[in-house]
């Protein structure tokens, strides 16, 4: 007999005779018989076994269960099954779970849980987070494919960093040192000057910073988008606007009972304003009394200027544009309508950067001239400076943090809880 899904069983017919698969979720001993709830991928379903088939179950087992489908209204979503043979298929060896996992809410800390993350996962609604995070990074492929972008796959590992500075790790690299790449940047400008135009990637990026909080992670996944052809940077903010709409949409559809799950309603049709960077900091002084840094706004900026969008514009979302020459990378293409600024924005997420992005300088003259100016070795970066000789159009992208947008999506409060398995300062295991 072919083995079903929890999810398919409701279709079925009563007296259908199934053959289910899954780990041991619940017991309830009645004497005579036994419910047990057996969990799969999908779910949960309540399974009726007398003393003889009950056996030696303990929970997180793995089992097969055949038997008959029956509606019941007391059973959990109405059905159950009557089971008539039971097989073990993965034997339990514990003395003590490390947690319970089959509460609705495990009481053990996020340290705890990330030991055994694999036992965590088990957890229906610590699963769902990662089924929802599927389909974000799903609906964003679907979404560009429709927009005309080429997926790409780009190196890890790299001789230089994208963005210079102290926040690389170092690779062992056969007789050179080698980078982890920070992000695909250069060689997505590259494939847009190679002839892709537009293209996209989901991939891993990596950043040695020293930080160690909610927000920060050393290993992510980002989800990268450049763009050639373009008028200037707002093409962008619309093609990311544009995105998240599709998203909400796509995830109402495909993901209603883990959103349930997680308690999320998701809004209706997003509009993000677009605030310069200086305005956003005026904005805070006043009426926070808010210093900001220079040329940047800080955690708690973020936080207190999503409030301020929240209540004047009724956003969860705000794009702040136009940041300083001095704090984006050697390729950002400057403004010239406002002098020392640049082509450039970050978006906010309730209170939480999940984006950076802006227009590229796409002029070979302009770019290394750039590079010298940051008091950078122009030919240390001749490999990507070499493809703008050849007429690289004017051009430009963004990343977005996954676990970030994941995070913000579901209101979780740690950026580990939407990281499958997180790497930071103190974690490199398992």
């Amino acid at each position: 007999m072919k083995k079903i899904y929890v999810k398919d069983v409701a279709a079925l017919a009563d007296g259908s005779e199934v053959e289910l698969k899954g780990w041991v979720h619940k017991i309830y001993d009645l004497g005579k018989i036994s419910f047990v709830r057996l969990r799969d991928k999908y779910g949960v379903i309540q399974v009726v076994l007398d003393k003889e088939h009950r056996g030696k179950l303990r929970l997180e087992m793995c089992i097969s269960v055949t038997g008959i489908k029956a509606s019941n209204p007391k059973a959990p979503n109405g059905i159950e099954v009557q089971g008539n043979k039971v097989e073990i298929l993965g034997k339990a060896y514990y003395d003590i779970l490390p947690f319970e996992i089959n509460s609705g809410k495990i009481e053990a800390t996020l340290e705890t849980q990330l030991d055994h993350r694999a036992i965590s996962l088990r957890a229906p609604k610590i699963m769902s987070v990662f089924k929802i995070q599927e389909k974000i990074a799903f609906a964003f492929k679907e979404y560009l494919k429709k927009e005309h972008f080429t997926e790409i796959y780009t190196p890890k590992i790299v001789a230089e960093g994208t963005e210079g500075g102290s926040e690389l790790f170092t690779v062992n690299y056969f007789d050179h040192r080698a980078f982890l790449a920070q992000s695909p940047q250069f060689y997505k400008q590259m494939m847009v000057g190679a002839g892709f135009e537009r293209v996209f990637e989901v991939g891993h990026a990596y950043r040695a910073e020293l930080h160690n909080t909610y927000r920060h992670l050393n290993e992510y996944v980002s989800l990268d988008v450049e763009m050639g052809f373009i008028e200037d940077e707002f093409e962008l903010m619309d093609l990311e606007e544009g995105f998240l709409n599709y998203l909400f949409d796509y995830l109402k559809k495909e993901c209603a009972e883990e959103l349930k799950l997680q308690g999320v309603d998701l809004p209706g049709m997003v509009e993000i304003p677009r605030i310069p960077l200086a305005d956003a900091q005026d904005i805070l002084l006043k009426e926070y009394g808010k210093r900001s840094p220079k040329g940047n706004i800080d955690a708690e900026g973020e936080k207190l200027f999503s409030q301020y969008v929240k209540e004047k514009y009724d956003s969860d979302f705000v794009f702040l544009t136009k940041y300083p020459v001095s704090k984006r990378p050697m390729y950002t293409m400057p403004d010239d309508e406002l002098e020392g600024t640049t082509k450039s924005f970050d978006l906010i997420y309730k209170g939480l950067e999940i984006t950076t992005g802006g227009q590229r300088i796409h002029d070979y003259e302009m770019l290394v001239n750039n590079i010298a100016k940051f008091g950078i070795k122009t030919e240390d970066f001749a490999f990507y400076t070499e493809n703008f000789k050849y007429g690289m159009p004017p051009h430009g992208g963004f990343a977005i943090g996954l676990e970030r947008l994941t995070m913000k999506i579901l209101n979780l409060d740690n950026i580990r809880e939407a990281a499958l398995l997180p790497r930071d300062m103190k974690r490199i295991t398992p």
